[in-house]
């Protein structure tokens, strides 16, 4: 890695080669088992490392963790095959263009790119100074692969037939959306597997068949209308929590589902859909599941009264209040205030 200028070219085709020749270029040596690769990035150039795996049938994964002191500019220049790109940012910008070409693509946090370039025009992804860049790569050789998904193409969606029909790279392509909830914790499994050995290859490769399923999946979901969406993406997971958030720290006067959907940059549809997959609630029910639990916390350790803490957590009517409690605790709040006064009574108090 070097300076901005500088062009890293990656001529090798399988992805544990790639991480060698940047060991070779950085100057620095590199730890390699089986079917994996690993080189810590020199105090010289930043911080980080970049891990590589290869596994049958042309599929590799990068994954690359760093803080570079310099811009760098990495060239995919394969001599023979171009393969098929799968990018998962999971931290900070980053840009990647066709050589040649002067449109450039932003790869923002959250976001995948599913490229492919050609002889002509060649991946360039460039990485920011002083950013913490973390990105993963599934990296899939057409002409390998094809064996494996060559009788399930008839049946794929038509433009995904073109891309894995073009063995030899001939086509342009790119293609970035949000990824999904489901992709993220198939790279997380990968990030924490405590697996050696031939258990980690079949783990992590599974895996990675994983990710290309949900990926696949996901293209074809994005073609439809954004509300219809079946798929829950990550970044909406992040707006999702951001409104659980501000739901629990106003509980006493969150009530209007269409402000806290525009304040979280949502519709209302995405916001009521995505709580029901991600809390397996709607929103005014995990708004009053989080009151009732609000309610049952204030009512063991504070010295409030029913009144009070029916204030408190945003509900105007003590009768309203007193029948959302029972709904959930089988008991009144005075009942359960009563139960708990005499719990107190009857604990035996310690002598001098």
């Amino acid at each position: 890695m070097g300076e901005k200028s500088e062009k890293v070219e990656l001529k090798d085709l399988n992805v544990v080669d790639v991480v060698k020749d940047i060991a070779k270029r950085l100057g620095v040596d590199y730890e390699e088992e089986n079917n994996e690769i690993c080189i810590d990035i020199p105090e010289d150039a930043g911080t980080g490392t970049i891990r590589a795996i290869s596994f049958s049938h042309g599929v590799g994964i990068m994954d690359l963790d760093v803080r570079l002191k310099k811009e760098v500019h990495f060239e995919l220049n394969q001599s023979l095959v171009q393969p098929l790109e799968i990018l998962y940012n999971r931290e900070s910008a980053f840009v990647h263009r066709f050589n040649g070409k002067e449109d450039s693509h932003d790869i923002r946090h959250l976001e995948s790119a599913m490229l492919s370039s050609n002889s002509k025009h060649r991946n360039m992804v460039v990485l920011p100074a002083n950013e913490p860049i973390c990105f993963f790569n599934l990296e899939i050789n057409r002409k390998l692969f094809e064996e494996k998904i060559g009788d399930f193409l008839p049946d794929m969606d038509s433009e995904l037939e073109a891309l894995f029909r073009d063995v030899n790279g001939v086509n342009l392509f790119f293609y970035k959306a949000n990824y999904s909830l489901d992709i993220a914790q198939c790279m997380e499994a990968i990030k924490e597997c405590e697996h050696t050995g031939f258990p980690k290859s079949v783990f992590i490769e599974g895996k990675c068949y994983e990710i290309l399923a949900h990926h696949l999946r996901q293209y074809v979901d994005d073609s439809s209308d954004p509300d219809n969406r079946k798929i829950l993406r990550q970044a909406t997971v992040k707006k999702l929590e951001e409104a659980a958030e501000i739901i629990g720290a106003e509980l006493d006067q969150v009530d209007n589902i269409i402000a806290l959907a525009k304040r979280v940059g949502l519709n209302q549809n995405t916001l009521q859909n995505g709580f029901q997959h991600l809390y397996g609630m709607s929103v005014n029910n995990y708004i009053q599941n989080e009151r009732m639990q609000l309610a049952k916390g204030l009512l063991e350790k504070t010295d409030l009264n029913i009144t009070e803490i029916t204030y408190k957590i945003g509900i105007n009517s003590r009768s309203y209040f007193s029948k959302l409690f029972k709904e959930r605790y089988s008991m009144t709040p005075s009942q359960y205030l009563k139960r708990l006064n005499a719990s107190k009574d009857s604990t035996p108090t310690k002598s001098a």
